[in-house]
């Protein structure tokens, strides 16, 4: 039962810790970001498995963690609002070429950021030629050009 408690006390801890940290830093892994996660991982660990390593015991954290998943999903799918707390729903940060500072902030993000995803996306080159740049619960961003 202690590995249960465990499991789920960290499973909340790091949804809490990752929503936090942001959008952002789920969407495209740094070579830094890596190496966190990595000491994440396993600081999460030894914190879920205690001093019993066992294998039933691994099998017992694993289980419960799945179990957590899966019962937030279907959670989340007869809740929406549920599921905006736990997802966020995605965020305009570009309207009609203008950059909507304020947001951008909040998200941590620069001009850069929106420009890069705008050149990879849709080959736009200004600012001025996105009619909306949307940061989506998954921390992409989706580029809208103007059309012509």
């Amino acid at each position: 039962m202690d590995s249960v408690l465990r499991a789920f006390v960290m499973y909340l801890a790091l949804m809490v810790l990752f929503k936090i940290a942001g959008r952002r830093s789920l969407a495209e892994l740094t070579t830094f970001d890596f190496v966190l996660l990595m000491i994440i991982g396993e600081a999460t660990q030894q914190a879920l498995l205690g001093d019993d390593f066992s294998l039933t015991n691994s099998v017992l954290v694993i289980v419960t963690l799945i179990a957590i998943d899966v019962g937030l999903s279907l959670l989340k799918q007869r809740s929406e609002w549920l599921s905006k707390l736990i997802d966020g729903g995605p965020t305009i940060i570009v309207e009609n070429g203008r950059l909507l500072r304020e947001r951008l902030r909040h998200a941590r993000l620069v001009e850069a950021d929106v420009m890069e995803a705008a050149r990879s996306s849709q080959g736009i080159e200004t600012i001025d030629q996105i009619k909306f740049a949307i940061l989506e619960r998954n921390g992409k961003i989706s580029v809208i050009p103007i059309e012509s």
